[in-house]
C-alpha cells in the first residue's frame, strides 16, 4: 500500500514499530561504513594473485629497450600506453600514462587552463565566479570539489538515463562565453550508472559553444566495470570531436584504480595532439617521468586488453551478488510504498537512491545514529546542495554481503521513518491552515 494513502492511525502505528526497530539497531552497536566505492578484499586479492608471479626485477627493460628503473619516458612506457589506450578512446600516441591518480591529472589540467590558458589564442581562465562550469547531477563529488576550490560558478545540469540533459547543456553553452567546461562520465556514471547515448555523445562533440576554449573533462573511470557484459561505446568522443572540428575540446581520463590496486595503479589521459603536447610541456617541469616499474608490472600482468576483460569478469562475479542483494532488499521493503526510487545499473560502483522530497538528510542522519554511515546527502550535487533533498549514493562494493544487507535494511527502516514523519508533518500543517 502506498504510504501516502495510509490513514493517520496507520502511519502512527507504523512509525512506532519503526522506532522500536531503530532502537534494536542501536543495541547492536553497528559500525558499517558505506561512504566510499572501494574495491573489497576479494577484488584486491584477484590482482595480488595476478601480480605475484610477475617478475619485473630480473629484467626491468621493456620491449622497446627502456630500462624502467631509470629516469625518462615522460609519457609513460609505450607498451603500457598501447595496452590501456582503449580505456581513454585513443591510440598510444595520444595517451599519457602517469601515476596512480587520474584525479591528480584532472587537477593538473585544470590548473594549466587557469594559469596558462587553453592555447596561445585564449587567455588564462583565472579563478572565481567569472568562470562557469557545468556539473551533471547527481554526479561525482570529487569532480565538483576541484572546480569549487577554484571558485568557479558551478551550474547544475540534470542527469538522464542517457547522460547529461543535452537540451540544458546546449542552451547554457550557446551564448555565454563564461561557460568554460563540463564534467562528464560516459559509462556507468557515478552515482547513477547512466550510460551516455551515442546521440548525446555526438551532441557533446558537435554543439556550438560561445567560449572558443570550452573544454570537456571526460572521466572514463568505469569503462570495463560491467556487472553482466562489457558495454563498449559505439562512438569515440575524441574522434567525434575531431570530425566536428573541435578536436581540442575534450580531455579523457581513466585509470586502473578499480582494475588493479586503487593506491598503486596507473592513471591515463588522452586528448588532441595539441593538448597533449601542451600538457606535456608543463608536465616536463613537474617530473622527469612516472613510476615505470609499476607500469611494467601492469604491462606484464595484463598482456592484452582481452586479459583485462577476463580479469573484470572475475571482479563482476564478486560484485554481482552484492548489487543483487541491495536491489532485492529495496524492492521487498520499499517497492510498494511509493516513497523511493533507485537505479539498477549495468556496471560501475554505485546505486543512486532517491527518497521522497525533503527526506534524504533525515534518512542519512537516522542511519548514522545507529552506526551505519552513508555519503552525506547532497554530496552528489554542486556545493553539496541537493535542492530537493532526495539523493543518497549507495556504495555496495566494499562490505561483505552480510554487512551490506544489514546496512540496506537499516537504510530502508530509516527512509520509511523519515517519510512517515514528513507526511505527518504535512498533515499537521494542512490541518493548521
Amino acid at each position: 500500500m502506498l504510504l501516502c494513502k495510509m490513514s493517520n492511525s496507520q502511519l502512527c502505528n507504523m512509525r512506532d514499530e519503526l522506532l522500536q526497530q531503530l532502537d534494536a539497531y542501536k543495541k547492536m552497536s553497528l559500525s558499517l561504513n558505506m561512504t566510499r566505492g572501494k574495491p573489497c578484499k576479494e577484488q584486491l586479492d584477484l590482482t595480488t594473485e595476478l601480480f605475484k608471479n610477475v617478475d619485473i626485477y630480473t629484467d626491468s627493460t621493456d620491449e622497446y629497450g627502456v630500462d624502467c628503473r631509470n629516469y625518462g619516458e615522460l609519457y609513460g612506457i609505450r607498451g603500457l600506453r598501447k595496452l590501456l589506450a582503449p580505456l581513454v578512446c585513443a591510440t598510444e600516441e595520444r595517451v599519457i600514462a602517469g601515476g596512480s591518480s587520474s584525479l591528480n591529472m584532472m587537477f593538473d589540467v585544470m590548473m594549466k587552463l587557469v594559469v596558462f590558458g587553453a592555447d596561445d589564442k585564449n587567455p588564462p581562465w583565472g579563478t572565481g565566479k567569472q568562470v562557469k562550469f557545468l556539473c551533471p547531477s547527481p554526479g561525482y563529488d570529487r569532480h565538483f570539489a576541484i572546480t569549487e576550490l577554484l571558485g568557479f560558478d558551478l551550474i547544475k545540469v540534470d542527469m538522464t538515463d542517457n547522460g547529461p540533459d543535452m537540451d540544458q547543456v546546449e542552451d547554457l553553452v550557446r551564448d555565454d562565453p563564461s561557460v568554460k567546461g563540463m564534467w562528464f562520465m560516459p559509462v556507468y556514471s557515478n552515482p547513477t550508472g547512466s550510460i551516455c547515448s551515442d546521440d548525446n555523445l555526438r551532441r557533446i562533440a558537435w554543439m556550438k559553444t560561445a567560449a572558443p576554449d570550452f573544454r570537456i573533462f571526460c572521466d572514463n573511470a568505469y569503462p570495463v566495470h560491467f556487472l553482466e557484459k562489457y558495454d563498449k561505446m559505439n562512438v569515440n568522443i575524441l574522434d567525434e570531436c575531431k570530425k566536428a572540428g573541435n578536436e581540442d575540446r575534450v580531455f579523457v581520463f581513466s585509470s586502473t584504480s578499480k582494475i588493479s590496486y586503487p593506491g598503486s595503479g596507473v592513471a591515463l589521459m588522452a586528448s588532441s595532439e595539441n593538448n597533449i603536447r601542451s600538457y606535456a610541456k608543463m608536465l616536463s617541469k613537474q617530473t622527469i617521468g612516472p613510476n615505470k616499474m609499476i607500469q611494467l608490472l601492469h604491462l606484464r600482468a595484463f598482456k592484452s586488453f582481452d586479459d583485462i576483460l577476463v580479469h573484470m569478469e572475475h571482479q563482476a562475479e564478486i560484485l554481482r551478488p552484492k548489487f543483487k542483494a541491495v536491489i532485492e532488499i529495496l524492492e521487498k521493503e520499499l517497492g510498494s510504498l511509493g516513497i523511493a526510487e533507485w537505479t539498477n545499473p549495468r556496471g560501475g560502483y554505485f546505486i543512486s537512491f532517491d527518497t521522497m522530497e525533503g527526506c534524504a538528510k533525515k534518512t542519512v542522519e537516522l542511519a548514522k545514529s545507529v552506526g551505519v554511515e552513508f555519503t552525506n546527502a547532497g554530496a552528489t550535487f554542486p556545493y553539496g546542495k541537493d535542492e530537493k533533498d532526495r539523493n543518497i549514493r549507495i556504495a555496495p562494493t566494499l562490505p561483505p554481503v552480510k554487512d551490506l544487507k544489514m546496512a540496506i535494511e537499516v537504510l530502508c527502516t530509516c527512509v520509511k521513518l523519515a517519510s512517515i514523519e514528513k507526511i505527518l508533518e504535512g498533515q499537521r500543517v494542512s490541518n493548521a491552515v
